[in-house]
Formats: structure tokens, sequence, C-alpha cells
């Protein structure tokens, strides 16, 4: 069990972990696929999405052109080519993602003990239009667009220590993703729960081990908030 009294700094992963992301991606891809006579599982669907990401965030580049390149990358595997429309529809869907049912109730609790940052794949715009669902005014925002990467890179983790200016010690990261949360984490020596929303879903896989594993936000907040 960790000591959360050591922790002043919790940072967290966005998408996956206090937003819905995949029922988000879901609703967004399934049109495109239905209107094209495709017909995928929803875990198809969603390891595809886990194969084709990871591929176009390499060199840099805005989250938003990242989505509409899976979109199209949908398309070549399975023998169609989206609209251009169709490829805007994945990063325009992510406005009116939701965050889980216990996501806000344990932000306002842990925000009474612990400074809240952000650390996520994504643009500076598109998160301003997540925020507004997340009510918590956090600390520190740190995304792939300012540190001009993409977990697991190092550098989003970096810039966030950096900003914080608390020893790693002190910090504590949580993710629904071992790959692009627990691996690099553990890397930079931070500690880290892995919030198991679900299974691999739409990241790929990875066999780092957390320091605590939780089910949900408000089982770790009642962990760490006596």
């Amino acid at each position: 069990m960790l000591d959360f009294s050591q922790f002043r700094a919790l940072t967290f992963d966005c998408y996956g972990t206090l937003i819905d992301w995949e029922t988000g991606l879901l609703g967004a891809l399934r049109p495109v696929l239905r209107a094209h006579g495709c017909q995928l599982r929803d875990e198809q669907i969603l390891a595809l999405y886990a194969e084709l990401e990871p591929a176009s965030q390499v060199p840099y580049r805005r989250y938003r052109e990242v989505l509409q390149d899976v979109v199209r990358g949908f398309g070549q595997r399975l023998g169609f080519q989206p609209a251009e429309a169709e490829a805007r529809s994945l990063p325009d869907s992510l406005q009116n993602w939701q965050p889980f049912p216990d996501t806000v109730p344990a932000l306002q609790r842990l925000q009474t003990r612990y400074r809240l940052a952000i650390i996520s794949n994504i643009d500076d715009d598109l998160f301003a239009a997540t925020a507004r669902h997340l009510r918590v005014v956090f600390d520190q925002v740190i995304t792939a667009e300012q540190a001009g990467a993409y977990k697991p890179s190092l550098a989003p983790f970096q810039l966030a220590l950096e900003r914080l200016a608390l020893p790693k010690q002190q910090v504590l990261h949580l993710g629904q993703s071992v790959y692009h949360d627990v691996a690099p984490a553990k890397t930079l020596g931070l500690a880290s729960v892995l919030v198991r929303r679900r299974g691999p879903g739409a990241t790929r896989t990875a066999t780092q081990k957390p320091d605590l594993e939780v089910p949900d936000l408000q089982s770790l907040a009642s962990l760490a908030v006596p």
C-alpha cells in the first residue's frame, strides 16, 4: 500500500482515466464504419485503434490531425475512403465526451488535500473543451502540444515535474494505461496508480507493474483522503 502522506501532487491521464474515452471513440467511429458497410465488434474497433494511433503520433503533430489520420487508417485497412467530414468527425466529437460518473466527485475530494495536474496526449484547445466537464481547476495542465511529444515519451512527464517544482517522491501519477502511464512513470522514478477502468482496450499492452491498482477514482480517493 502506498503511503499517501508523502505526496503533495497527483498527476492524471485524462482520456480513459477521467473521461470515458472508449465510449467516445466508439460513438464517433461506429457511424463511419457502418456508412461503409464495415461490421466490426467494439473490441475489434478498439484493437485497431490501438494499432493505428501510435503510428500517427511520430513524428509529432497535433492530436486533431492524429485522430483524422486514424479514421483514414481505418479506411485503408478496411477498404474504403472516408470523406473529409468523416475524418473530422472523430476529433470534433471529443468536446462531447463525458467523465466517468465517479470522476468529478473524486477530483473534488482529492483537491482538498493535493495539487492536481493533467498530463494528456491532447491539444490545448481540445482539452479546454473537455475541462468544462471536469469542474475543477487544475494546478497544471501539460498537453502533448506543449511538450511536443506524446506519452509514453518522457517529455510530458518531465515538463510536469518542472512546472510542479516538486521532488519526484512527492508526485503520484494516475492513469488507465500501463503503456502510456505506468511505464514512463516508473522510468522516471515516479510512483504510479493504474486505474483499471477496463482492459487494454484502445491502448497497447505493456508489462510494467504499478505501485497500486484501483478499479476507479472513487476507490483511490477513499484511500488518499482520510
